[in-house]
């Protein structure tokens, strides 16, 4: 009877070696890198800077949020209702970004490593 322990797991991910060092050095990779920074980054910040300004508007500014809108409708209520929009318009964004151009830029780097590696000369 063979042991299973003598077999390496199915679907293991390969060990960590020269070629991860490579790919996450190379240009290719650090464009992809560039690529979903100049998407996340911003808007992270952006989403942040509109939590902050209802966080600081429903702390400091209670009159303007008291507001009425329609019936017992306040403003600070519409508000807190739009994060909840925006969190979905973010997901969605992104969502769509990354079908649209992060997805296949990356697909098409992993299926050039897995397929051929990375060189040293690559590299740069």
């Amino acid at each position: 009877m063979s042991s299973t322990s003598d077999r390496p797991p199915t679907g293991a991910p390969p060990p960590l070696g020269d070629g991860y060092v490579l790919v996450s050095n190379s240009d290719d990779f650090a464009a992809l890198r560039r690529t979903f920074r100049r998407f996340v980054f911003p808007m992270t910040a952006l989403f942040l800077l509109w939590y902050a300004l209802y966080v600081l508007l429903s702390n400091y500014a209670h009159g303007f949020m008291s507001t009425k809108v329609a019936g017992n409708i306040h403003l600070g209520l519409v508000l807190s209702l739009l994060q909840f929009v925006s969190t979905f318009a973010i997901t969605i964004l992104y969502a769509r970004w990354a079908d649209h151009t992060f997805d296949p830029a990356a697909a098409e780097l992993s299926e050039r490593v897995l397929a051929h590696g990375i060189s040293e000369r690559e590299q740069s």
